[in-house]
């Protein structure tokens, strides 16, 4: 039994590397291109600490070069599921009685060969499996995945040193239990962070894992295995598995033991989620955690006291990094008519100056949205201008392509409609649509701002008047999860900015905190007398 108490201390988040022209990292990174191009990937399930090949090989194919074959996935069918769940179970007990520092020390051996060994490789898996360019895979697959791993390392160490009080005669302790049975992680393509995080931050608190990722983000997923493999994590502690999502979720929640469900993803699929859970309630031994992020249909507001080089770098950034394939990345923008042609006139110079191409050009700022799925709805929805009535046009871009890659010209739709169908809906692709208001009825805006969409995950305002910041602060209070002011809606860091938001953007359980960990644990409290009692009689009883 060890002897003394383990605690990591407060990380500093990982320095983001440039990959400017003639650095080390640059070079590095290009190499781990190379090398992945040239290599053809035959790629694994992991269950109960083996490699399972199913036989049944899909393709993995880069976005942005579709005639590139990076090699193959073997798909799973419900047997692996079954396989999955039972290796979890198997390990449940043993891994949550490992004490703490030993847990920890495999998620950060884990983040240190991240920043180290596999660096490269991470970020250039990301690269041609997810199409992002050098600086969003090096913010998300390298410093963003390190930071969630080692800051929950770090906040799981204040949650064990918290204890009750205990007056003379007693003793008062809580033990942080694991959840009773396994929890299902399900993750999206669009940040292998988000891939890392939401299997790891569960099994750190001592739970058993059925990972589930996306089909266009399971290269990069297998890399992060690797690593995971290498720094000593216990067979069957995560399972990574590949089969159609509808049929792991079937066989889950069907599950006597199913404890949790750890989920990024569409708010429909959540929310599908939650009806399934709930109609099999009786079944589980405990109340299942749902702690989920979902869609966002992400603002930014100009006040009339806006910089306007301010807001042109804030949008331009924000709706076209990653082709606007973030959660958070701005998708509607309301302009004041005092500011807006000069906004409109500037942000069009920058959206045409945006290469677009192969990740390989370290010059592409946009690369292709991540399938032909996205490509032909968001395809729909710019054809859909033209149909309008008027009511929107394109003021930039506008044009797609798919025949050497899925890319979508960076977009700029301008609407006199604010309830127009490309403000409301969530497209995830590199479109803006702008709404031209009042600037002597920005207050009246805020209200159709706030009720226009379901969602409330991340929103911007621009403002140089502190009191109108003021005012807007308050009046969009339940609007954004994520609020931010003279800046972009996008780019939050793990322990600066939690991420997650409400209504239909999901639980808000705040990824990249305290409190996301907090939902994968099981309190009991624990009270023990030194001299007990031996007469029930009390004081005031005596005559």
């Amino acid at each position: 039994m060890p002897n003394g108490y383990f605690f990591f201390k407060e990380p500093k988040n990982e320095p983001v590397l440039s990959y400017a022209p003639h650095t080390p990292e640059r070079k590095a990174l290009k190499k781990a291109l190379a090398a992945l191009k040239n290599e053809m990937r035959d790629i694994p399930m992991y269950i109960g600490g083996k490699e399972v090949r199913s036989g049944d090989k899909k393709e993995i194919r880069p976005p942005h070069e579709t005639n590139h074959l990076l090699g193959h996935f073997h798909a799973g069918n419900a047997t692996h599921v079954h396989q999955a769940i039972d290796a979890a179970l198997a390990a449940h007990k043993e891994w949550a009685a490992t004490s703490w520092e030993h847990r920890a020390s495999i998620f950060m051996k884990a983040a240190e060969l991240l920043a180290t060994k596999y660096r490269f490789k991470m970020n250039a898996a990301t690269m041609l499996g997810q199409s992002k360019n050098a600086y969003q895979a090096e913010i998300d697959s390298a410093c963003e995945l390190i930071d969630f791993l080692r800051f929950n390392v770090h906040f799981l160490s204040q949650i064990y040193a918290q204890q009750p009080i205990s007056p003379l005669g007693f003793d008062n302790r809580m033990e942080y239990r694991p959840l009773e049975g396994f929890v299902l992680a399900v993750t999206p393509f669009n940040f292998s962070a988000i891939g890392g995080n939401l299997p790891t931050a569960p099994a750190m608190c001592g739970n058993v894992v059925v990972w589930k990722p996306a089909n266009t983000q399971i290269y990069s997923a297998s890399v992060f295995m690797e690593i995971l493999i290498e720094a000593g994590l216990p067979a069957g502690v995560i399972n990574l598995v590949y089969p159609p999502g509808a049929m792991v979720g079937e066989l889950c929640y069907a599950h006597k033991d199913f404890a949790g469900i750890h989920f990024t993803g569409s708010t429909g699929v959540f929310q599908s989620m939650w009806k399934s859970i709930g109609e099999n309630i009786a079944r589980y031994k405990s109340y299942p955690r749902i702690v989920g992020e979902t869609g966002g249909k992400d603002f930014v507001f100009v006040h009339p006291t806006a910089h306007v080089d301010a807001v042109v770098a804030g949008l331009a950034r924000g709706a076209f990094e990653y082709q606007g394939q973030k959660c958070s990345a701005a998708s509607r923008a309301y302009l004041p008519s005092n500011l807006a042609a000069e906004i409109k006139e500037k942000l069009c110079v920058e959206v045409d100056t945006m290469k677009m191409g192969i990740v390989d050009d370290f010059s592409n700022f946009i690369n292709a949205v991540i399938d032909e799925k996205s490509f032909n709805s968001l395809a729909k929805y710019l054809d859909g201008v033209k149909h309008s009535d008027g009511k929107a046009k394109i003021i930039c871009g506008g044009g797609y392509d798919k025949t050497h890659g899925y890319y979508i010209d960076p977009t700029i739709i301008e609407t006199t409609d604010p309830k127009y169908v490309t403000m409301c809906d969530e497209l995830f692709g590199p479109v803006l649509t702008i709404y031209v208001y009042d600037e002597n009825k920005w207050e009246e805006t805020l209200d159709v701002l706030d009720e226009t969409s379901p969602y409330a995950l991340t929103g911007a305002i621009f403002a140089q008047d502190r009191y109108a910041i003021d005012k807007m602060t308050r009046k969009l209070v339940n609007s954004a999860g994520n609020f931010y002011i003279n800046d972009k809606p996008t780019g939050a860091v793990v322990g600066q900015q939690p991420f997650g938001g409400a209504r239909a953007s999901g639980t808000n359980d705040k990824a990249g905190s305290i409190l996301n960990l907090y939902r994968w644990l099981s309190v009991r409290t624990i009270k023990e007398t030194y001299v007990p009692a031996t007469d029930f009689r009390y004081p005031f009883h005596a005559e």
